[in-house]
This record gives C-alpha cells, structure tokens and sequence, in this order.
C-alpha cells in the first residue's frame, strides 16, 4: 500500500522494519482512509501513529518505532513549514533560526551570541537526523512535549537534534582551546543516547530561565530566623524547578525551652507544615508542586510524630500529606532494633545545653564504636537529661507501617555515609536529598545581624554549607554495549564541571557551596536493560559480580577524568586534607591493582577536580526519554502504559523479543535481598550513594520488611529511597532525573 504523501521517507521506514511488518500497519491504517476518505491531513498524521500505538504489544514491540517515525516526520514537516524551507533543509538553517530566537527571547543571547555565524553554521552539520531512529515513540513524544523550545504559543521551535546541540553548546561556550570540537563529542554523546543530561539542564540549557542543577540540601538551624531564613531559601528554589531535602536535627523538640521558658517550643511538625505549604503554593510556574523532603534523626524526640506525617488517618493538624520524609539511622539503632532493646529520644536542644555537645554532629568512625555512641551513651546515663524512652523495634514498626502505607520515610544510614565521606575533614554528612543518592557535607546558614546602612536594610547571614547536585546519567545498555565508556566519561565529567561555573544559583549559599566542593553526580540508568541483553539474570551471582566489575571500571574512568581535570583547571578548593589528597579514599576500597595505584598517586599529585563524583539518582524521565530502564531498578510491568495528564501511551520493556522476555521479571516478584546483593557490590565504587527501591507485595509480612532494611545496613548500604507497595502510587521525582 502506498503510504500518505506527506511521508516520503517510507524507504527509511522499510530500512528499518521488515515488509511484513509494514504491510500490516498499512493494511490496518487503511481502515481509517476508508472510513474518512475526506480526512484532514493533520487528522489522517494522528490516525496512522493511533494505529502504530494499537498495535504495540509483547509481541509486536517494534511498532513504537513505527510510531516515533511517523511522529518524527510529521514534526519535521511542521517546523519545516514554520521556517519557509524544504524537510531535507530544516537542520541547515539552524544558524539563522537560533539567530531570531535569541532575537524573539526564546533563546539565551548570551549563548548564542558567543558563537560566530561561521562556528553556528559549521554546527549545524553536525545535526543527524538519523539519530531520531534511536527513540521509541513515548521517548520523542516525552522530549518533545517537555523540553523543546516552544515559542509563546507553544509551538514547536526546536527539533529534537537541535535541542541536543543547543545543550551542548550551552555547556561549552566558556571553553577556550578546542572549542568546537568538545561541543561536537558532547553532541555525540547526547544524540546517541550514550548519557542524558539531569532534567533542569535538559530543559534549561541555551534558554533565558531557569537553572542546570538538579536538586539542594539545606540545614536548618535551631533558631526562628533561622527556620525562616530556610523556608524562603527552599521556595526560591523551588520556584526554579529544584527538589530540596530539609535537615530539621537541629530544630528543638516539642516541650523544649525557649529563653529559659519550659515547655514552650512547639517542636519541628509546625515547621514541616510550613515547608509542606511551600512545596504545594509555590508550584513551578504552575508546571508541577514543588517536592521537598525533610530529615530527621531516629533519636530525635518528635521522632515518632514526625513518622506520621504523611499517614491518613489521625489529626490532620499534626499531617503533611505533600512533604517526603527520611529518618536518619545509626548503627546504633539498628543493632537496638536486631537485639528488641529500649532506644532514648532526645530534644536537640537541651542536649547541646547541658552536655556541650551537639549529639547530630558526631558518628561512629568505625564499626561498633566511635563518638557517637560514645556521646549517645553519655546522655542516656545524664541524670539531668530529659528523654522519652521506647523499645527500638516499635519505632521501626511504625516507619514500616508507614512505608506500606506511603512509600516513605527514607533510609539515611549516618554512620556509613559520614565513615565514606571523602571530605570529612572540611565537614559532616546530615543527611541526603529528596531522592537519597547525594552525600555531601552539610551546614545551617546563621543569621548574624540587621542594620540600616545607607537608608537601606542590611540582613547579614553566615553562609553554611547548602548542597547543590549536578547529575547526568550513562545510557548503560547502549553506551557499554558499544563500548564507548572511554570516550564517554570524560566528555560527562567536563560537561558537569562546567555547570558549577555556568549557573546562576539564586541563593548565595548554594553557589559557595557548589564553588567549594565542586560536587557532581555521574550516574547511570538502564542496569535491567543491559543485564537482559547480556543474557544474566537479575536473582544470580554473576548479576552482582558483573555490577562489581562495571562499576569499577565507571569510578576509574570518573576518577581520572576528574583528575585530568584538575591538570588542566586546577584543584577543587577543598582538597587539601581530603581522603583524595592523602589516598585514603582508595585505601578504603581497597583499591590494590596497579591501575589504581598509578591513579592514587596522579590524584596525590596533581589533585583532583570534583570533591564529589559520583551518585546513582532515580532518572525515570530520562530513561523514557532514552528508550531504556530507570536507574538500578528492574522493570515493573514488560507491558504498560505511560500516564500523563493528557495522553496514556503503551509501552513495551526495551529490546523485548522472544529470547530476552526470559530475562525481564517484574520488579514486585524478584527477590529484594539480590537486589541488595547487586546494591552492596556496586556501592563501594559510588563515593556518594543510590536511589535503592525495594519492591514489595501489599502482603508483605512485617518481619520481612524488616529482614530488608536489616540486610541492607549490614550490607553498608547508605540510604535506601522508596518501599514500592503494590497497593500504592508513588510519585518520582522530575528534578532528580538525570
């Protein structure tokens, strides 16, 4: 059958899908001719991608394909029209089109214009239009409908290849020596699908708002200027498409005294009520409410309150049903839960009074012993030291009770990060982020003082230490299928370097912080996917041996780039005293082979770039976009349906056929504990940690629950994000995506 006029590359689409195939999407799309042989074009373009879309299913998983193709034409015919030229010209007028959108606001000028005609010309072929074959046809629909340039009426400005070259050079305008040619290899690397960028960058990059960085971490202090100060710090970056975590260890507890007055602090829930109102009114430019997840210590005394947060049911003035909670685990805690022993909750507060000592600043540097039980045990036998106390085991009760009904709180297991942390001496680790993959030190920013100088009101404020996550991901089933890690990291490494220096951070803080540890979080996504190509199943020895070897080789290749790096741009200001610059860092991984060794001491040496590297972030938006699977996790479904708030696309697990359907078990009936196993191999190669979910039935028995969370603390994991019920809806978080 001969296919519409409008879609004269039906030889491409024969190229890529057998005649077979082709001939039964055109004889059931024909219905549609035939029915409506008067139909409008636009009409008879959505009719024939419908029919691609009914007819996608296990067993014909290729007409995603046949569906993105369509779909990438009848976008190329669209923009074409709009620019006045030919389809096979659209690409070549690239250089006057980002011209008129900097003109018309569109685009950054700045970027634009730091390039000459000459250089944008140039650029413009390098744009390939074959590339648009490697998405599915919810990946194109997703990158197209989200991230794109549109203009004001919210037409499309901005073809899929150009919005991977528009990142690229928005990331290497400031470059001096080889300019183009690094632009051209971080085009390679995002065309093919070979790594995605972290979303706020995605959607960002090359256009006048909005920020690169994916998410923040902020640390409360335990003053009212200083929980206010933070709200408003939250919100400002909320509003820019950031997700923050909020440490609230600090604050003092319920009953605790203010000025001397007993019992007059209200505790932290009426804090986190206020952050949960932040969250929801200021909403992202009405895109999506703004996500905030907020810490707080398992032996903090409005522990048990604050677990109940999110449930729904009890008084709903003690409730934040739009706030993600993470409760922050010592070893200690947990050997108290294993033995059924009594666990001591503690105001904040009255500790740093009468003891001296604040208990949230201290941890156990080695296994079974260390400050923090040291100083925790100091306070327990403090006759003057108010504490409520309740059996260890009750307390996990309720965080897995609470887990089964709302997927939270976190895991943030302290001892292990802060033991890993390759900058304790510049600081302390209080906690993660909203999706538990960032460990990088933390302090609360302090009010000092206000005065009026020069008839205008100065506010003075000790900046601490507010976290910035900088994230890109690998593409593991295609970038290591192909083989391309070498040339890969490096270009990765550079791109997230330069976002330190290119974004404009709207809270001073942030921005120190960033320029202080220059911390970056390379991660991946597509583990299930790359595991079924290489025909290994997820419940095996060789899964976990194979994440151990893989992920050896990322931390290698991510080290060095790094410190290639800081050959070239210098060190990151807090190296000196590292486990970077003294070589604890791979003495630590026992890092023996003579790689590392050569390695270990180039860092010695010369230093290194980031004070962070690595991080394992959710990245479920990307994924799609890449046509693959979410992070580290396996599949939920080989067959369903993606829901947005206007359209419901099906869609199959990646690769599936006959041979490799064998190896995609969903995610609720594979066995955690090797998940945990794959985890804990792959963990001690990622200095800063991994959104870990653990997928459970909704009958799921409370002792097994907790076999979990036990195996994975002995395991060392650092923090475990979700508990996936079957029986409930969690929502991911968009800004972590990378």
């Amino acid at each position: 059958m001969k296919t519409h006029t409008l879609f004269r590359s039906e030889e491409q689409l024969k190229q890529r899908f057998t005649a077979e195939q082709l001939d039964d999407f055109w004889r059931v799309s024909k219905r549609w001719k035939i029915r409506h042989p008067q139909g409008a074009e636009d009409a008879w373009q959505q009719a024939m991608i419908l029919e691609a879309l009914s007819l996608l299913d296990e067993r014909n998983p290729h007409y995603t394909f046949v569906a993105a193709s369509l779909y990438e034409q009848q976008l190329y015919h669209q923009v074409a029209a709009s620019r006045g030229v030919e389809v096979d010209h659209v690409h070549q007028v690239f250089a006057r089109e980002a011209n008129r959108l900097a003109a018309k606001g569109l685009y950054q000028a700045e970027v634009v214009s730091s390039f000459t005609q000459q250089e944008l010309t140039e650029m413009s072929t390098w744009l390939d239009r074959s590339r648009n074959q490697l998405f599915t046809y919810i990946g194109l629909k997703t990158l197209v409908d989200r991230y794109v340039t549109r203009d004001f009426n919210r037409q499309v400005v901005e073809l899929p290849q150009e919005r991977w070259l528009m990142i690229a050079m928005t990331l290497h305008r400031h470059e001096t020596e080889h300019r183009l040619e690094k632009i051209k290899e971080a085009y390679w690397a995002l065309s093919n699908l070979y790594m995605t960028v972290a979303t706020p960058t995605l959607a960002n990059a090359g256009k006048p708002n909005g920020q690169l960085s994916s998410c923040f971490i902020d640390t409360v202090d335990d003053s009212l200027q200083g929980i206010y100060d933070s709200n408003t710090d939250v919100a400002t970056l909320s509003k820019y498409g950031g997700g923050i975590g909020v440490y609230m260890g600090k604050v003092r507890s319920r009953g605790s005294s203010i000025r001397g007055f007993k019992n007059a602090s209200s505790g932290v829930v009426p804090w986190i009520k206020q952050l949960n109102n932040t969250a929801v009114s200021v909403d992202q430019l009405g895109q999506r409410q703004g996500a905030i997840a907020v810490y707080l210590d398992a032996w903090h005394k409005d522990i048990l309150a604050f677990l109940d947060l999110r449930l729904n049911n009890g008084d709903e003035r003690l409730r934040a049903h739009d706030i993600f909670t993470g409760i922050c685990l010592p070893d200690l805690f947990m050997e108290k839960v294993e033995a059924r022993e009594d666990w001591h909750l503690f105001d904040p507060y009255e500790v740093r009074t009468v003891m001296g000592f604040s208990l949230e600043d201290s941890y156990d540097e080695f296994d079974g012993r260390g400050t923090f039980r040291t100083r925790y045990e100091a306070c327990v036998a403090h006759p003057e030291l108010t504490r409520d106390t309740v059996p260890a085991i009750e307390i996990m009760k309720r965080v897995m009770k609470s887990q089964l009904e709302t997927g939270v709180p976190f895991h943030f297991y302290r001892d292990e990060v802060n033991r890993q942390n390759p900058n304790s001496h510049a600081g302390m680790i209080y906690s993660s982020n909203l999706c538990t993959e960032i460990m990088q030190n933390m302090s609360a920013t302090t009010f000092q003082s206000t005065a009026i100088e020069d008839d205008v009101i100065v506010t003075k404020r000790i900046p601490g230490d507010f976290v910035v996550c900088n994230l890109s991901s690998i593409h593991l089933a295609r970038a290591v299928e192909d083989d391309v890690l070498e040339r890969l990291i490096p270009v990765q490494v550079r791109m997230l370097d330069n976002v330190i220096d290119l974004n404009e951070l709207p809270v001073p803080q942030a921005k120190r912080t960033n320029q202080r540890y220059r911390g970056i979080g390379l991660g991946t996504f597509g583990w299930h996917h790359l595991l079924v190509k290489k025909g290994i199943r997820w419940e095996s020895k060789e899964a976990s041996k194979f994440a151990d070897e893989l992920y050896e080789q990322i931390a290698w290749l991510t080290i060095k780039a790094s410190a290639d790096l800081a050959e070239e741009r210098g060190t990151y200001p807090l190296f000196e005293g590292s486990d970077w610059e003294t070589g604890a860092y791979f003495g630590k991984r026992g890092y023996t082979e003579e790689k590392w060794k050569q390695l270990k001491e180039q860092v010695a040496t010369t230093g290194i770039r980031n004070g962070y590297l690595m991080a394992v972030a959710p990245n479920s938006s990307t994924a799609i976009i890449a046509g693959t699977t979410a992070s580290i996790d396996p599949i939920f479904q080989k067959v369903y349906s993606e829901e947005k708030k206007d359209y419901k696309i099906p869609v199959t697990a990646p690769d599936l056929n006959e041979e490799t359907t064998w190896y995609y078990k969903s995610a609720y009936y594979i066995d955690q504990h090797w998940t945990i196993r794959q985890n804990a191999a792959r963990q001690k190669h990622i200095d800063q940690s991994i959104s870990l979910n653990f997928y459970v039935q909704n009958t799921i028995q409370a002792k097994e629950l907790l076999a979990l969370h036990l195996d994975a603390w002995k395991s060392k994991m650092k923090s475990t994000y979700y508990v996936r019920s079957t029986s409930i809806e969690l929502i991911d978080c968009d800004s972590c995506s990378s």
